[in-house]
């Protein structure tokens, strides 16, 4: 692979990455945020809405010619995702034939609180700030692209997941939402853990608010 194919397969992916974690974007701040010119950004967009990866929604903000903002299609997001996700809800399905859907959801959240608390021990102990940044670590090696940064008024920490690795399942089984803030909970029992957006009801990610159980008043 050549120098320029290797830049281009580089920029793309670093387009899709930030189209992930922002949601829509124009082209020029794409451009800005990568380093390319606003030229180059739009040859790149059109190639990924070519392939299918992208797509644009005009907006008017005032007289003259609309603008653009480019977001993420179902088949882009899905560039993020392992494979894994499909067993799973082949192996579910298989399941729903012999099990209720009731015995489903309780198998559901053992599996959950069994996860909960294996990531509990990987953590170990530290502060809140250190054992965030391990549980965003550990989040992305399970298939999720999650970050966290504190709040605007130091009080606490946002934590983000953009990606889901069960979202097929999530989307037949809401309940999967709920049990992932309990595993959050349970995972740092002195904090108040609370979701403050939910990828299937609005906005591109997932996000909860983790604040010191001392500091929420």
């Amino acid at each position: 692979m050549t120098f320029e194919v290797e830049e281009e397969v580089t920029t793309r992916q670093a387009t899709l990455k930030f189209l992930l974690k922002h949601g829509e974007s124009s082209a020029s701040n794409l451009a800005a945020f990568i380093g390319v010119s606003v030229q180059v950004m739009r040859r790149h967009l059109r190639s990924l809405e070519e392939a299918g990866f992208v797509e644009a929604k005009s907006i008017s903000f005032g007289p003259g010619r609309p603008s653009n903002l480019w977001q993420l299609t179902t088949q882009g997001q899905n560039r993020f995702h392992d494979g894994s996700e499909r067993f799973a809800l082949d192996l579910l399905r298989s399941i729903e034939a012999t099990l209720s859907s009731e015995t489903i959801e309780v198998l559901l959240k053992n599996q959950a609180l069994e996860k909960a608390t294996d990531y509990r021990k990987q953590i170990g102990e530290g502060s809140i700030k250190q054992r965030l940044e391990k549980l965003v670590e550990l989040r992305n090696k399970d298939g999720y692209l999650a970050e966290c940064e504190l709040l605007k008024d130091g009080a606490g920490w946002h934590l983000k997941q953009f990606t889901c690795s069960i979202s097929g399942i999530a989307e037949k089984y809401h309940s999967v939402c709920d049990q992932e803030l309990e595993f959050i909970s349970h995972i740092f029992p002195d904090c108040r853990v609370t979701r403050v957006q939910w990828r299937l009801e609005f906005g591109h990610s997932c996000g909860f608010q983790i604040v010191p159980i001392e500091l929420d008043v």
